[in-house]
């Protein structure tokens, strides 16, 4: 989906109301601006990091022991 805003005479803008509802967020939430070459990019700021970042690269530690795995970190320090 794409819309085309305008920067009002305070350098404000709207957030289209079908961009509202389908991020979910509205009046008080805050939005996170990057610039990526010649643009912004908007995300809704998280209410939770913690929530947000639950379960990314789950599947990276799939089939390994992590016991065994820490218990090797723990021994090539002391070889060090």
């Amino acid at each position: 989906m794409e819309a085309t805003v305008t920067l009002s005479s305070k350098n404000q803008i709207v957030v289209p109301k079908f961009v509202r509802q389908k991020l979910g967020i509205g009046p008080g939430d805050q939005l996170i601006v990057n610039v990526w070459k010649e643009g912004l990019i908007l995300r809704p700021r998280p209410k939770s990091y913690s929530r947000h970042l639950r379960g990314l690269h789950q599947n990276l530690w799939k089939g390994t022991d992590t016991e065994q795995y820490v218990e090797g970190e723990r021994d090539s320090w002391e070889e060090e």
